[in-house]
């Protein structure tokens, strides 16, 4: 049966419905969004009068070495999160899928930090890397340092900290990504092949990984993106530093546009850093086969 027109309905009835939601998309998406096209051809300090400069911000941004190191470091976070939020979510969803005791407390307990502002996530484990803090305390009486280490001030020991931190955070959302999917697998796949005489391994590769590939997908696009656009936890615990050991793509924007005012260099870096996500996504998509 194919539903008609309501009498008396205009056919501009269903876009009413949809006008508060494009209204919104529009004001905080898309006008943001050309705005920060047109700022990227332009010289702008907030203060003084826009001039057009062409494609000079883009020229400046391949020879400028602080784009190069945010860009690197931008890889490497790309690369740090990939354990922590890809494999170990799916590790720990597998887990938390079994009928045990406690499970569904663990299961709130390890979503709480998602939920958790990130500025106070942030705080707490400056304390924990702190000199005096909870992990030298650890790592020192247990004989594994001899003496301890400052670690957001150690270039060598700073990005990996952050990256750290970014990974503890997320984790629990990936969590239940991973548990969304492994609740649609059918139980008869796992008895059927218990039956044959598959270990956990060989259900684990065989069965469960094959049918969560949509959502291995989903789990790997929003690292890619996360980690490209990583800013609060830098702001916050390190500023880029020491040696912009922890400087990001997203905090270089930020620093570009509001602490040295630059808006168009920044707009033309944000430009680019869209470009690559947009990039990132579409070839995790095609890899996975657009099964996401």
């Amino acid at each position: 049966m194919i539903v008609g027109r309501i009498p008396g309905q205009r056919w501009f009835t269903p876009y009413l419905f949809a006008l508060p939601a494009l209204a919104l998309f529009g004001v905080f998406f898309v006008w943001p969004a050309v705005t920060a096209v047109q700022l990227s051809f332009l010289k702008y300090d907030v203060v003084s009068e826009p001039v057009f400069v062409g494609l000079d911000n883009f020229v400046r941004m391949a020879s400028d070495p602080r784009f190069w190191t945010a860009t690197g470091n931008s890889l490497l976070f790309l690369i740090g999160l990939f354990p922590l939020l890809v494999v170990l979510p799916l590790l720990l969803a597998i887990l938390v899928n079994q009928k045990l005791p406690g499970i569904r407390t663990f299961r709130m307990l390890y979503y709480l930090p998602v939920v958790t502002s990130m500025v106070a996530v942030a705080i707490a484990w400056q304390y924990v890397f702190n000199q005096q803090g909870v992990l030298n305390w650890l790592l020192t009486g247990a004989g594994l340092l001899d003496q301890p280490i400052q670690y957001l001030l150690d270039p060598f020991w700073a990005l990996p900290a952050v990256i750290l931190v970014e990974g503890w955070k997320s984790m629990g959302f990936y969590m239940m990504i991973y548990l969304a999917g492994l609740q649609t697998i059918d139980s008869s796949l796992y008895e059927a092949a218990r039956v044959d005489g598959a270990s956990a391994w060989d259900r684990l590769r065989h069965i469960t990984v094959p049918l969560m590939v949509p959502y291995i997908a989903v789990a790997l696009t929003m690292e890619m993106l996360d980690a490209m656009q990583a800013f609060t936890s830098v702001y916050v615990m390190t500023r880029g530093g020491p040696q912009d050991a922890t400087l990001t793509l997203g905090y270089y924007i930020w620093s570009a546009g509001f602490e040295h005012y630059e808006m168009g260099y920044a707009s033309a870096v944000g430009l680019v850093l869209w470009v690559v996500m947009i990039g990132m996504a579409l070839l995790n998509h095609r890899l996975t086969r657009g099964k996401a």
